[in-house]
């Protein structure tokens, strides 16, 4: 299914041959963990009805990614009937050119269709400072609870490290 199209970007449903695709190309960013293995946990959600699998296209390449999790059960707002946009990123070589905003633009469309809430969790590194930056702009705010270790809230004073695990809970009125 197509959600989004114009002269340059399509978003559309995540399919099996963008998993080996995205993947590679993150390698090739020097994210030398990336597998397409996190992007077929995604398509078997989406196909157990968890999920909805969203790719990016510029000029007909694979761009970006995204994922909405209409009653997700983790993080900050979990088994709170509430969405939850999970693993969002555009490849380096496509960024600043809309494709980000489009994908986030679909996602908290299809947000909205199952409550006025949306929610994410952003890692805290240097890594994530555009996505940061980005969340910010579009009108995201913490959510109150402090900062996540593991899928936990890290305790005050308690030791965590500055890993993709440890983010802050946003969420938006939409």
């Amino acid at each position: 299914m197509i959600y989004y199209q114009d002269e340059a970007i399509t978003i559309r449903d995540l399919c099996e041959a963008d998993a080996e695709t995205i993947a590679r190309e993150e390698v090739l960013q020097g994210w030398l963990g990336a597998s397409p293995e996190k992007y077929r946990m995604r398509l078997r959600d989406r196909d157990a009805g968890k999920a909805i699998a969203l790719a990016a296209d510029f000029h007909g390449n694979v761009a970006g990614y995204i994922n909405v999790y209409p009653d997700a059960q983790t993080g900050a707002f979990g088994g709170k009937g509430l969405p939850e946009i999970v693993d969002f990123g555009v490849l380096e070589k496509f960024r600043r050119r809309g494709v980000g905003s489009r994908l986030m633009d679909v996602a908290e469309t299809i947000a909205a269709r199952y409550a006025d809430t949306v929610y994410l969790g952003i890692g805290l590194h240097s890594g994530y400072g555009a996505a940061q930056r980005m969340y910010v702009k579009r009108g995201y705010i913490p959510d109150g609870s402090g900062v996540w270790y593991k899928d936990r809230v890290c305790e005050s004073y308690t030791p965590c490290e500055n890993d993709d695990d440890l983010v802050l809970y946003l969420s938006k009125r939409l």
